[in-house]
């Protein structure tokens, strides 16, 4: 194994005090300052994320839009230019290899975001697809960094940062004010195009930019500046997995892994078995009959979210067993992926697969937490919706 790669900002996380944890090969921030004030700051005003770590894969040709269909689950040739799909790479048996993020930047031209784990192997992978296809892999990781701020203060922030301003000429007249869920669009810092997409993995609003290598100190000095006086903090992975969580979102290597099909995650919208070719036959594409057949199938685990009773988190491996009397624990019906105390509920949640006979919501559960049972119940996720304005 060789050393941890580092992204652009590493100095600029070393000087804000991080403490700096292994991750998906790589060095990242873990937190700046604590756990909890990182989380309430993005719940309640911002959080600046450095997600340079990420995979980018650029997809280009006059097939690149045919071949993502055949590659991926999803039907990525519906994305209109400068829009954005969740979606997921899965093996001939319809195990998830990876989730993603699909960005249509241009015609004939896609960003595939893959987690920074797994980035290696979605390249690979795409590329053995390729054959009978007119498309050109490039991974543009390397120079780029991509910067994210996520928090109902984000649109605030960007539009105060000083250097990030709109431009008709490259977005194509698309304003940010109108800037949707899942699009994306071109705007510049510093005069230097950039790209800026509206997604996000925590729950909140929340914008994510991508800038070349050489700006990426500037940049993320720019929006610390716009947004210290709205609330906005550096954040590091760990408040970003207790956001994510709460809102009910997988995280590969937890909830998705090769053991496991969209449908068992409770992700089976992602597959699109619709996908059909100009002549209105099925369009095939990777995994496409394992997954066909794994629809019509009885499940043998389904993932669920899971209420705390008591104060004591449950946490990734713990056994859930059925409630018995007393503290000790009983049959074991399933297994904690993610649990943790939720900051913002004030009590335990975890996600856990469980067998389709304690699936639904309002089972009493328990989760064996060092040998005790410690009461939890079956609840609908996301744990946590942002209000709506």
């Amino acid at each position: 194994m060789g050393e941890d790669k580092t992204t652009p900002l590493h100095l600029e996380h070393v000087a804000l005090g991080a403490s700096m944890t292994p991750f998906g090969g790589w060095l990242m921030p873990l937190r700046y300052t604590s756990d909890l004030a990182e989380h309430r700051a993005v719940r309640e005003a911002a959080g600046l994320f450095d997600l340079s770590h990420m995979g980018n894969i650029n997809v280009t040709g006059p097939d690149a839009a045919a071949f993502l269909d055949h590659a991926l689950v999803g039907y990525i040739s519906k994305v209109r230019e400068m829009g954005a799909r969740y979606s997921m790479i899965c093996a001939d048996d319809g195990s998830v290899l990876d989730d993603l993020i699909v960005y249509h930047v241009a015609p004939g031209e896609y960003s595939v975001i893959a987690n920074a784990s797994n980035a290696e192997l979605v390249l690979e992978k795409l590329q053995e697809r390729t054959t009978g296809f007119d498309v050109a892999l490039k991974d543009v990781q390397a120079g780029q960094a991509l910067i994210a701020v996520q928090g109902p203060r984000a649109a605030e922030i960007m539009l105060a940062t000083a250097g990030l301003a709109e431009d008709a000429e490259i977005s194509g007249g698309t304003a940010f004010a109108v800037l949707k869920y899942y699009a994306c669009m071109r705007m510049r810092f510093e005069g230097v195009p950039v790209l800026v997409g509206r997604t996000g993995y925590t729950g909140e609003d929340g914008f994510e930019i991508w800038v070349p290598a050489d700006q990426a100190v500037a940049l993320w000095r720019a929006l610390l500046a716009a947004g210290e006086p709205l609330g906005l903090v550096p954040a590091g992975l760990s408040a970003r997995d207790s956001l994510r969580l709460e809102a009910g979102m997988p995280l590969y290597g937890h909830e998705l892994d090769t053991t496991t099909t969209p449908f068992e995650a409770g992700m089976g919208r992602v597959v699109r078995l619709d996908k059909v070719s100009d002549d209105g036959s099925p369009l095939p594409f990777v995994g496409r009959d394992a997954l066909a057949a794994r629809k019509e199938s009885a499940p043998a685990r389904v993932l669920v979210g899971l209420r705390g009773e008591g104060k004591r988190p449950a946490r990734a491996d713990y056994d859930v067993v059925l409630r018995a009397e007393g503290t000790t624990p009983g049959t074991v019906v399933g297994k904690v992926t993610s649990g943790a105390p939720s900051p913002t509920l004030g009590y335990p949640v975890a996600m856990a697969y469980v067998t389709p006979e304690v699936s639904a919501e309002g089972t009493e559960l328990a989760v064996d937490v060092r040998g005790r049972a410690e009461p939890f119940v079956v609840v609908p996720m996301p744990f946590y919706r942002r209000p709506q304005n």
